[in-house]
């Protein structure tokens, strides 16, 4: 499981980063890839990375200010294009109004695609839990923007339990299929009477992965929630220390309040992105020692950076 930023800019494109879009990529564990944003750009971006736009199964969308959506319909005629593989179907979730942007661009420009595409669309009474497979669960809560905008929380399920194979050869149960059946849980009695119980030979169900993105946001009680013992928090940083007044004025937040949120939260990591062109490379890394103040485990992403989690 990583994620892959393949924009980290606030509001327009820059030399050094472009405009919001991030890739989960769940290749191990289900073979897809989930895109959250797709500011103008992101297929430009994917084509510098391993990511083939046709895993790409679930697209969310925090909100519908162009930065974070102007990139879709390119992206999904592109998706098109790649006859030599199979058409999938694909699915976009994000606020009442996103498809109507997709529909409307596809039909005014002429495009036709040879898939599918399946618009779950919610408002400020229609959040929560928004989706559940049997692996994972995305729950949304709406955010403090200066338009309806919303984060995700997504978690994986918890995993099965590992096999002791040094424990099993110690007790005497001999390599091979007994091994498999042990593995799915079923007791075995081997040739000289001795039952094996698999309780004994499994360890407890590992507790999955969460993974929070937020949209764009001021510092609300909703990004605590969302990231509560997040392994990872991505946040956005479009201000740094000192700069809360126009953070608030302008519907985002500051590196230090991204990080008072994690601390809040007792999440692990914190990702910050969406960083004002305002700030050159030598301004990067007194935005995280600022950061770390309050979070020491904060690290400011950048285009194509991949961070494994």
């Amino acid at each position: 499981m990583d994620i892959q930023f393949l924009g980290t800019g606030a509001g327009q494109p820059s030399k050094a980063r472009n405009v919001s879009s991030l890739a989960l990529k769940l290749l191990d564990e289900i073979n897809e890839v989930w895109l959250f944003d797709c500011g103008e750009g992101t297929q430009n971006r994917i084509l510098e990375t391993t990511i083939r736009p046709r895993k790409v199964s679930k697209i969310f969308i925090t909100h519908l200010h162009g930065d974070h959506i102007f990139g879709l319909p390119g992206f999904l005629s592109s998706r098109a294009f790649q006859a030599n593989e199979e058409q999938t179907d694909l699915e976009i979730y994000g606020p009442q109004g996103i498809k109507s942007f997709v529909l409307t661009s596809l039909r005014v420009s002429g495009s036709r695609l040879p898939y599918k595409i399946h618009f779950h669309e919610f408002d400020q009474d229609s959040l929560g839990k928004i989706l559940e497979t049997d692996k994972f669960t995305v729950y949304a809560e709406e955010l403090d923007h200066t338009i309806f905008c919303v984060g995700y929380r997504v978690m994986q399920k918890d995993l099965d339990g590992t096999l002791d194979a040094e424990k099993l050869k110690a007790a005497g149960v001999p390599f091979g299929p007994l091994f498999g059946k042990i593995k799915n849980g079923q007791d075995v009695i081997l040739e000289d009477g001795t039952e094996i119980k698999a309780a004994d030979y499994i360890s407890a169900p590992r507790p999955g992965k969460i993974i929070t993105i937020l949209g764009d946001t001021r510092k609300t009680d909703a990004s605590v929630r969302l990231a509560v013992n997040a392994d990872v928090l991505v946040h956005e940083s479009t201000y740094g220390k000192g700069d809360e007044k126009i953070a608030r004025n302008h519907g985002h937040s500051t590196n230090m309040q991204a990080a008072q949120v994690a601390t809040e939260a007792g999440a692990k990591r914190l990702l910050l992105n969406h960083i004002s062109a305002r700030f050159l490379s030598k301004d990067i890394s007194q935005l995280k020692k600022d950061a770390a103040t309050i979070f020491e485990n904060v690290h400011v992403v950048k285009d194509l950076e991949e961070v494994e989690i």
